[in-house]
């Protein structure tokens, strides 16, 4: 197993400060799976509805610690080639080409599989870096079962094979986040080897916080208003409920229009900010109309 380096995190209650330095507002049970994942060497699975901020932990946590962030954003038919590493076969070819009057083949050929004509994908990357990184696999979902088991055996050993070169061990264990929007069900291997974390929209106070936080000149009596009327949305049955950045926007935009006090009419006028679908803001503009 790769030696571990000095801990990143000294306490659940720092990584809770400085994620707030960064402003990322997290609960006790998000500080506290960062603070593990750190310390047991162990990736993140990070599940939860779209639009949570599952991506943006990871970010904040790169932000906040310093280090890289590294993304490899999944999507159906991702391969070794795009995920791991490929051969460039095009300066190959122009070595062979130019080496053509080479006696040797073995020397060509250690030499067109050499570093210089390897092309690293975000895992490989992350593995081989020398400086602090933090690994983002995004939406982890999408992938085939093949991939999956190829995520698998490189964050269980941190070390990769290539059949010319030999093996790559990390030099560091980076902190790993893995996403989810739950399409389909991981397999068990990938679950035990995660710590997990279920990211859900936040409690009202929380996200009161965030827009306080996140959107310079709103009042309080503005962002609890915008909390209330957000959380008696999500309730509805959405298509496509509204993220917590979408409240953000729709916090921005009553602001720049210098509403204070927000009425049934206003917040009609506004929820496409917050809803991206005809029948959703329908249905909240009744909900809208009969709660005043």
């Amino acid at each position: 197993m790769v030696g571990h380096m000095a801990h990143r995190f000294e306490s659940v209650q720092q990584v809770r400060e400085g994620l707030k330095d960064v402003n990322y507002l997290a609960d006790e049970g998000i500080a506290g799976v960062a603070f593990l994942a750190d310390r047991l060497g162990k990736p993140v699975l990070v599940e939860g509805p779209a639009g949570t901020g599952k991506t943006q932990l990871a970010k904040s946590i790169a932000d906040m610690t310093g280090a890289r962030l590294i993304r490899l954003q999944c999507y159906e038919g991702l391969d070794e080639s795009k995920a791991l590493y490929e051969w460039n076969y095009k300066k190959q070819l122009l070595r062979i080409q130019a080496d053509k009057n080479s006696d040797s083949w073995s020397e060509v050929h250690d030499d067109i599989f050499s570093d210089e004509f390897l092309l690293t994908r975000p895992l490989l990357e992350a593995i081989s870096a020398d400086d602090p990184v933090v690994l983002l696999i995004d939406e982890v979902d999408r992938v085939e079962v093949e991939t999956e088991a190829l995520l698998l055996e490189i964050l269980s050993e941190y070390q990769v094979s290539i059949p010319e070169l030999g093996t790559i061990t990390a030099k560091q264990i980076p902190l790993v986040f893995l996403t989810s929007n739950n399409t389909r069900e991981l397999s068990e291997a990938l679950k035990r080897r995660c710590l997990y974390l279920h990211v859900d929209y936040p409690q009202m106070d929380r996200e009161k916080e965030i827009v306080l936080t996140k959107v310079p000149g709103v009042s309080e009596n503005l962002a609890d208003q915008i909390a209330r009327i957000v959380r008696s949305i999500r309730q509805l049955d959405l298509k496509k409920a509204p993220s917590v950045s979408e409240t953000i926007d729709w916090a921005r935009t009553l602001v720049l229009l210098g509403i204070e006090h927000i009425d049934a009419q206003q917040a009609k006028e506004t929820l496409h900010i917050l809803l991206k679908y005809q029948t959703d803001i329908a249905k909240a503009a009744k909900e809208l109309s009969v709660d005043k």
